[in-house]
């Protein structure tokens, strides 16, 4: 390889969790792609900052439950990756983007379910299928999971089995990719005071009273908690790490 930054393609970057992933990986000198799904100001506000610590940076439109749109999706990506990184192929893969569902188990509709499969699932399962041809090999993958997959809350039951699925998936990849040194890890933070999901954690004091009473820290997690972990994956630190679900939620429920 020659002497560029190494590259990550970060999706949902344009805000919260996907945001501070996309800063940490570019302090650490990490060129970035990020994708979108509707808030292309902001994310192009994320590529700004990048490009202020002196890395590059880029943004594309992803809607991730649209798997009929990932082979245009791959060749825009082919084309940014020559014309502003002067590269064929990325390193690191973040499965990030998705969205939130809060229903009783007994209330929730089969639009619902099949939203959150396709969003959180099937979507990123197929879009790593696709990406496969583009990541070096001894690169590395991050599927973000939830403290939900592990813990059991009322109202989450599909949102946290498609989590729960993915941390499965994590294990199958990174068996079926150790050939390629393809290192593959999911990362499960706790509650999180972000806009997702309603921004319930940001802005509900009760909410968050019940998250702190919970949590051995003291306090419920912050973007800036999770993206540091994530970042530290992508470095040598973490050659010897794959097939690992590590939860970043401050002690909850311990």
């Amino acid at each position: 390889m020659s002497a560029r930054n190494k590259i990550a393609l970060v999706t949902g970057g344009s805000r919260g969790l996907g945001e501070n992933i996309a800063l940490k990986l570019a302090a650490k000198g990490i060129d970035v792609i990020l994708t979108y799904n509707s808030r292309e100001e902001e994310a192009f506000n994320v590529v700004e900052r990048i490009k202020s610590t002196g890395a590059r940076a880029a943004c594309l439109q992803l809607s991730n439950e649209n798997l009929t749109a990932f082979p245009s999706f791959f060749s825009r990506l082919a084309m940014i990756l020559n014309a502003e990184f002067q590269a064929e192929r990325f390193e690191y893969l973040i499965n990030n983007a998705g969205s939130g569902g809060n229903a009783a188990f007994d209330a929730t509709t089969e639009e619902m379910f099949d939203l959150l499969m396709n969003v959180l699932f099937k979507g990123p399962y197929f879009f790593t299928q696709h990406a496969l041809g583009y990541i070096n090999d001894g690169g590395v993958i991050v599927n973000v999971s939830s403290r939900l997959a592990q813990s059991s809350v009322p109202g989450y039951s599909a949102y946290a089995s498609m989590k729960g699925a993915i941390e499965t998936l994590t294990r199958y990849q990174a068996k079926e990719l150790g050939t390629r040194r393809i290192r593959v890890n999911s990362v499960a933070p706790g509650p999180t005071a972000t806009d997702f999901g309603g921004g319930i954690v940001k802005e509900n004091v009760q909410f968050r009273a019940n998250v702190t009473a919970m949590t051995a820290l003291g306090r419920v997690g912050e973007a800036d908690d999770i993206g540091g972990v994530v970042a530290f994956l992508c470095t040598p630190d973490a050659y010897w790490i794959t097939a690992q679900r590590i939860e970043v939620s401050g002690g909850m429920n311990i």
